[in-house]
């Protein structure tokens, strides 16, 4: 995957982050991602956040371990979620929890879209190519 450098933004004050005004990534597999915050916080954590639409039936990337946590909140759809040598569902509404180390991966396991935000917290958030990932 390319890498891209992204200057961290100002998260020492409050804001709105619109949709509309975030650019998206198109990807190979069709899906859809917006990369809406990352940068440190003022309490130290290093934080990203990034929107994903998945289609029916697609994953956004192979199984893969992360060096920080995260948690994803799925807004629409339905996915299966591999963790820890077992599959779950998970419907809309349904939030998800990786923990830094484990080997993960989702699909798309319903009819329609699957959308979803992700948030990572600290380790290697905001290092290298990791945040250009569409979890």
């Amino acid at each position: 995957m390319d890498e891209l450098i992204i200057e961290p933004i100002d998260l020492s004050r409050s804001r709105v982050f619109r949709l509309a005004d975030l650019p998206v990534r198109r990807n190979p597999n069709g899906s859809e991602s917006w990369r809406v915050v990352h940068g440190g916080l003022p309490t130290g954590e290093q934080i990203s956040l990034h929107i994903s639409i998945q289609l029916a039936g697609t994953a956004p990337n192979p199984p893969h371990r992360i060096e920080h946590s995260e948690i994803t909140c799925l807004r629409e759809g339905t996915i299966e979620f591999q963790h820890d040598g077992m599959t779950e569902r998970a419907a809309a509404g349904d939030v998800l929890f990786i923990a830094k180390g484990t080997m993960h991966g989702v699909r798309n396991a319903g009819d329609g879209p699957a959308a979803y935000f992700v948030l990572a917290i600290g380790g290697d958030v905001n290092r290298g190519d990791v945040n250009q990932q569409t979890k």
